[in-house]
């Protein structure tokens, strides 16, 4: 018995620890930390209204993913990101993601494309709500149940790490400016190409998606509109 209150305690740690980096990765996207600040533990516990040792182990769990770097005897500081880091990592996830859903357009997945149809209009739901948590959820779901279907693991697992260390910087300013609906109305455009099999459309929704959101994250363009794909790629309109 008494192992398996040792477990169980072990276990509701690691489920705290999760729940916590979780609220830091929100409180990074939200801008509520911001780079460059340096942090420490026990502050942001007691925010959080917990004790220190899971805001630590979930501060190190985020330096893993490079979100954030130890400072001795001080604790941790957000790392910045650049504009240069913004286009490396959305020029790999283009990279792997859209010509992954043009092969998935090509597989007649037509049962499985349709059972995303609720997370498609649950990300619309979220922005039309200006619920970024939710909205966020649903998003990385939906893009990463989509990749999961061409059967490649490490794919996915890529692609999730790429997303958490790009952060999705930006979101609440897209939120007040409204442009947040029009990003995940996207998302079911998508939808309907890869279920009408139209691998060519697929990717050219996909590219324009995600140029879409890289320049809204960094400002350049307030109006939503990309002109130029990552590193000066031409996209057409979808």
């Amino acid at each position: 018995m008494a192992r398996l209150t040792t477990l169980n305690t072990i276990s509701a740690q690691e489920h705290l620890r999760d729940r916590v980096a979780n609220a830091l990765r929100a409180a990074l996207i939200a801008g509520e930390l911001r780079p460059g600040v340096i942090y420490s533990a026990p502050a942001l516990a007691a925010d959080f209204g917990v004790s220190a040792t899971p805001v630590r182990e979930a501060m190190l769990d985020l330096a893993r993913e490079g979100l954030v770097e130890a400072v001795r005897n001080k604790g941790f500081r957000i790392t910045e990101l650049t504009e240069q880091d913004l286009d490396d990592f959305t020029e790999l996830r283009v990279m792997i993601e859209v010509p992954t859903v043009g092969r998935i357009a090509r597989m007649g997945r037509t049962r499985e494309l349709e059972a995303l149809r609720p997370l498609a209009q649950a990300i619309v739901a979220a922005a039309a709500e200006h619920d970024i948590l939710g909205y966020l959820e649903a998003d990385r779901r939906f893009h990463l149940e989509l990749l999961g279907m061409a059967g490649n693991r490490r794919l996915v697992e890529e692609v999730g790490n790429l997303r958490k260390r790009s952060r999705l910087f930006g979101l609440n300013r897209l939120d007040e400016s409204g442009l947040l609906v029009q990003s995940a109305e996207e998302h079911a455009q998508l939808l309907d190409l890869l279920i009408a099999g139209d691998a060519a459309g697929a990717e050219r929704c996909m590219l324009a998606h995600m140029s879409h959101v890289r320049n809204l994250w960094a400002e350049e363009n307030p109006n939503g509109v990309a002109d130029d794909g990552p590193r000066g790629v031409r996209i057409a309109e979808v």
